[in-house]
């Protein structure tokens, strides 16, 4: 529940502002707003009042919301409005300068947010990244498809298409997002290149687990009941040191060594206390004994950047403007059919259950500035339907002089809506399915 209590806050916050930024901008204008809801009211709302000319609600549908404006084709595809001649309050009467700016005034909005959202972080509890330089000093640690792709354990990695990441999470992302990625091996430089099928079978098989730091601890943090390795005596807090008298350094060289044993007996040499004992296991076909290691403490690798409020302004800045980058950069990877990404986009039940079961302020403020930026990205695709969609006609039309007619713009509108409904559908569907089969299985 804490999980759905912060995406609907999260939401809440993100749409409210949006629709503000439209609100305010048609006020400045003199447009009239007819309503202005968070969430959608399709057939009825949960709540409503009318204050002047503006009715504000609670729709029952948390997909979103909207400012309805006088004299314009918008969601609701209210198209009766337009058969009178225009009137000095109306969207259509105003010039197309003025409409242009009440279109992206919601994603100017979403912008300025995450700006100042990063802002007030940075001022007060610092500018908080997980350090590249520091959690590959040991060299990382891939997974099977990572090492498939050509990584190996050990590799540093110096660089994606030339440029250095300093933030390690952001660098997991670069590695996806890139083409050319350099390692050190060794002691020398190679370039691993990676193909989009290849892209394609991380992101689908381990995401951005597909790489973490070598660490050298093989500590049991907790034994699976009635597993191989609790059959074998095994106990939280065992370190174990060496397989069949073959002492390893890193967790990754242990993993591969037991994978050589599947379905075999090995022997295993644990620290348990003060002293070492043997014991004797048999590795399942997975090459797996049914134990989880210790988790690494990420705060070990975190770096703290406190900064001045005047230091913080232009780093909110260059962070609200590399998100956008990047919003740009994972869209094209979902264009790209052979990478597979278009199957891992996310609806709000998707992202809810990526979201800490535990109510964290500031990583909420941090999720609300990352997702600021997301909807402002969405919203700025030349989509009919999205503001980017509004916002093309009216610039085609600032270019040409020429207006698109009403009828016209009815069915273009018509349009986008299907597909955006679509596509919400699709992505919904999907994440519902998911969720009863993990509730399932």
């Amino acid at each position: 529940m804490i999980q759905v209590a912060q995406i609907i806050f999260i939401l809440s916050v993100l749409v409210i502002l949006h629709e503000f930024g439209h609100y305010l901008t048609a006020k400045m204008f003199k447009v009239r707003v007819e309503k202005f809801y968070l969430f959608m009211d399709a057939g009825f709302s949960l709540v409503k009042k009318k204050i002047g000319d503006t009715e504000w609600g609670i729709g029952w549908l948390p997909i979103g919301g909207y400012v309805k404006l006088s004299g314009m084709i918008d969601e609701s595809l209210d198209t009766e409005q337009m058969s009178g001649e225009p009137q000095p309050w109306e969207f259509r009467s105003k010039p197309a300068w003025q409409r242009l700016i009440i279109m992206l005034g919601g994603i100017i909005v979403n912008i300025i947010l995450a700006w100042f959202i990063f802002t007030v972080l940075y001022a007060t509890v610092g500018q908080k990244f997980i350090a590249t330089e520091k959690i590959q000093e040991n060299g990382l640690a891939f997974g099977e498809v990572g090492q498939k792709a050509g990584f190996r354990n050990g590799d540093k990695i110096l660089a994606v298409d030339g440029k250095f990441q300093p933030s390690f999470n952001r660098m997991t992302l670069d590695v996806l997002l890139g083409d050319k990625v350099t390692v050190e091996r060794k002691g020398f430089q190679e370039d691993v290149i990676l193909t989009d099928e290849m892209k394609g079978e991380i992101i689908s098989k381990e995401g951005k687990e597909f790489v973490g730091p070598r660490f050298s601890n093989t500590v049991i943090d907790s034994v699976v009941p009635k597993s191989l390795a609790d059959q074998a005596g095994l106990k939280k807090g065992d370190k174990i040191k060496a397989i069949n008298g073959n002492g390893f350094t890193f967790y990754d060289e242990f993993k591969d060594s037991i994978s050589k044993h599947k379905n075999d007996s090995i022997s295993l040499s644990v620290v348990r206390g003060v002293e070492t004992i043997e014991l004797k296991a048999k590795v399942g076909p997975d090459g797996k004994l049914g134990f989880v290691n210790k988790p690494i403490d990420k705060l070990d690798y975190e770096v703290n950047n406190q900064l001045t409020l005047g230091q913080a302004i232009p780093a909110a800045v260059n962070e609200s403007w590399a998100l956008l980058v990047y919003n740009v950069k994972q869209f094209k990877l979902i264009l790209r059919p052979k990478t597979e990404a278009y199957k891992h986009v996310q609806s709000p039940i998707g992202i809810a259950r990526r979201l800490p079961d535990t109510w964290d302020w500031e990583f909420i403020w941090n999720f609300t500035a990352l997702f600021s930026i997301g909807l402002a990205f969405m919203n700025l695709l030349p989509i009919p339907g999205l503001d980017g969609g509004h916002a093309l006609f009216t610039i085609a039309e600032m270019i040409t002089g020429r207006k698109l007619s009403d009828k016209a713009m009815g069915h273009v509108q018509t349009a986008g809506m299907i597909l955006l409904l679509s596509l919400m559908a699709l992505t919904f569907g999907k994440d519902i399915y998911q969720l009863i089969m993990d509730k399932l299985l």
